[in-house]
């Protein structure tokens, strides 16, 4: 950093997320603009904070990407600085607190402190370096829109928007062959994703983590739909989402993540059990990271650069352990403690969830 420049930096934690590129734009320019800021961007999330691996970040390099889907610093989930890897294996890793080494790293870089864009994992971080007195102000980031501080986050209208699409194509293969189509969609906790993207797309059934499912009721919709000669069925799981007295599904573990709990599976457990019940044809489609991939849309372009430019004025104004919030119409700052208290998750009057019942949408409660 020159010195007589303030210096600032920036990273992107947790998974990728349609809108991350218009934050990370958002943030350098009004960095620049308004305040006179030099900025850099930490490589790959943290472990670019503690390996000291970062790029700078002007008025060239943040050009044209507010459309760009991803991020131009990298990310991961797996590198915590207060559980960082530094030995062992993949299957049994040594953790150590290599937090100091980080804020040594900030320290050097001349840095005022930090804009951390993330979702409860890396907010949880976030907290952390605030506590050991780094200036530190959070931008929200999920698809899951989980995060109780906020009212949407950006990144989820997005992956409605492609969760949507799908099963706009999936109806047509589903009529033709009078099937029962799944569509397993991302929500850990959290079944916003499935519950919009289940309304806009016309399913007929919605699981959804908040309401466990019993599989008879299941059944039963689908055959109430045959008996009125609509031989196909449409059905949105949640990948959080479990049977009454049952567990979510695990696909696999991994040690070496701070989340180490990868689902997946539970689409094709639905599906096999509708075929044994109800001698249905089922087929099952896994949308994955095409949630979290592409352009964002513009709905998403839009709140990321409002997050991004509130996020950077309220680091000149010395907000530092806030995040920036969508409450209504405005942005506003609330406290990091208070946005990482609680997952935000479907409640169980929600009018969503209501209008849904009313158009016949079950959810197998």
């Amino acid at each position: 950093m020159k010195h007589n420049k303030k210096g600032l930096g920036i990273l992107t934690g947790g998974g990728d997320c349609p809108g991350l590129n218009a934050v990370i734009r958002a943030i350098t320019k009004t960095a620049i603009n308004v305040y006179d800021y030099e900025v850099i961007g930490f490589i790959d999330g943290f472990k670019g904070l503690v390996e000291n691996q970062y790029i700078t970040l002007d008025m060239e390099t943040v050009s044209g990407i507010a459309h760009t889907g991803g991020t131009i610093l990298g990310t991961t989930n797996r590198d915590n600085p207060f559980r960082y890897i530094t030995g062992g294996t993949p299957e049994k890793p040594e953790f150590t607190d290599q937090s100091d080494r980080a804020i040594e790293n900030i320290k050097r870089l001349g840095l005022e402190g930090l804009i951390i864009i993330g979702g409860d994992g890396s907010l949880n971080i976030a907290q952390k370096f605030f506590e050991k007195g780094v200036p530190i102000v959070g931008v929200p980031k999920t698809i899951d829109n989980d995060l109780s501080a906020t009212d949407v986050t950006f990144g989820f209208n997005t992956a409605v928007d492609t969760a949507s699409e799908a099963l706009d194509r999936l109806h047509t293969t589903a009529e033709s062959h009078h099937r029962v189509m799944i569509l397993e969609v991302m929500g850990r906790y959290a079944g916003w994703i499935a519950l919009h993207a289940g309304i806009s797309g016309g399913a007929d059934v919605i699981l959804i983590p908040e309401i466990p499912y019993d599989i008879n009721k299941v059944v039963n919709k689908i055959m109430q739909r045959y008996r009125l000669n609509k031989k196909f069925s449409i059905v949105v799981v949640a990948e959080g989402a479990r049977a009454k007295d049952g567990e979510m599904v695990i696909q696999k573990m991994v040690p070496a993540s701070h989340d180490p709990i990868r689902l997946g599976g539970i689409g094709h457990k639905v599906a096999e059990e509708i075929e044994k019940l109800a001698g249905v044809e089922t087929r099952v489609t896994v949308l994955g990271h095409l949630q979290r991939g592409g352009s964002p849309v513009p709905y998403d372009r839009i709140l990321a650069t409002r997050y991004g430019v509130a996020a950077m004025d309220a680091f000149a104004r010395g907000e530092f352990g806030s995040m920036v919030s969508l409450k209504g119409t405005e942005i506003v700052t609330v406290p990091l403690v208070e946005a990482i208290k609680k997952l935000r998750k479907v409640p169980l009057d929600s009018d969503l969830i209501h209008a849904a019942k009313s158009v016949g949408i079950s959810f197998g409660d």
